[in-house]
C-alpha cells in the first residue's frame, strides 16, 4: 500500500465529517450565514500566516534540493494567498485584510498553528511532511466535492473554484508523491509517528470549519 493511501484510511470517517458538515454543506447550498464565512476568512489569514512558517521548515529539513525549492515555493505561495485571496474576500464582505489582522486568533486556529509548529520543529522530515499534508489534501477533496455541486453563491463559488480546480490538486499530487517516497524509506516508528500526525492534524481541519460555524471565541 502507498504510504498516502495508509494515511488516508485512517481519516476518511474525518473527511465524511467534513464533507457533511453544516459549514461546507453551507457553501454548496448558500444557507452559510456570511458572518460564519467572514470568520472562517479572518481565521484562514492568521492561520496561513503560521502554514507558511511551517511549510518553510519543510523545506529547511528536506533531504535534496528539489523538496527543499517545492516547499519554499508553497510557503511563498501561502502568503501570496492570504495577501491576494483574503483582500478580495474581505473587501467582497465590506472589510479589509488590515481589520482582520487585528482581529484574535481563536482556540482552534491558536491550538491547530502551534500543533503544526511543534511537529515540524521537533519532528523529522517525515514527521513534519504528514503533519502539513491534511491541509492540502483535505481542501482539494472537499474542493473537488464542492465543485461538482457548485453554489448559487457567486462569493462561495470563487472560493470552491480555487480549491476545487486543477492548479491546485497538481500542487497536491506533488506532495503526495513526496509522501509516498519519504514512507518507503520510513522505519515502522517513524510511519507511526507520521500516521499519528497526519490524524491530529486533519482532526484540527474540521474543528477550524466547525470553529468558524460556531464563531467560536475564547471561553474566558
Amino acid at each position: 500500500m502507498r504510504t498516502h493511501d495508509l494515511l488516508w484510511s485512517d481519516v476518511e470517517h474525518i473527511h465524511a465529517a467534513i464533507l457533511a458538515h453544516p459549514f461546507v454543506t453551507g457553501l454548496t447550498d448558500a444557507t452559510l450565514p456570511r458572518p460564519a464565512f467572514r470568520y472562517y476568512v479572518v481565521q484562514d489569514a492568521h492561520y496561513l500566516r503560521g502554514y507558511a512558517k511551517a511549510l518553510a521548515a519543510c523545506a529547511a529539513k528536506a533531504p535534496d534540493a528539489a523538496a527543499t525549492s517545492m516547499f519554499a515555493e508553497h510557503a511563498a505561495g501561502a502568503i501570496a494567498a492570504e495577501r491576494d485571496l483574503h483582500a478580495s474576500l474581505m473587501a467582497d464582505l465590506g472589510s479589509s485584510v488590515e481589520e482582520a489582522a487585528a482581529e484574535p486568533v481563536t482556540p482552534a486556529t491558536q491550538a491547530y498553528v502551534s500543533y503544526l509548529l511543534a511537529t515540524v520543529h521537533d519532528g523529522s522530515y517525515a514527521e513534519a511532511v504528514a503533519a502539513v499534508l491534511p491541509c492540502y489534501w483535505i481542501y482539494a477533496k472537499v474542493g473537488a466535492a464542492l465543485l461538482e455541486a457548485g453554489s448559487p453563491d457567486p462569493l462561495y463559488q470563487r472560493w470552491i473554484e480555487m480549491y476545487g480546480g486543477d492548479a491546485y490538486q497538481a500542487v497536491v499530487d506533488a506532495v503526495l508523491d513526496e509522501t509516498d517516497r519519504i514512507g518507503a524509506a520510513a522505519g515502522a516508528t517513524e510511519l507511526e509517528r507520521m500516521r499519528t500526525h497526519f490524524t491530529v492534524t486533519s482532526r484540527y481541519e474540521w474543528m477550524f470549519w466547525d470553529a468558524a460555524w460556531r464563531q467560536e471565541t475564547w471561553p474566558i
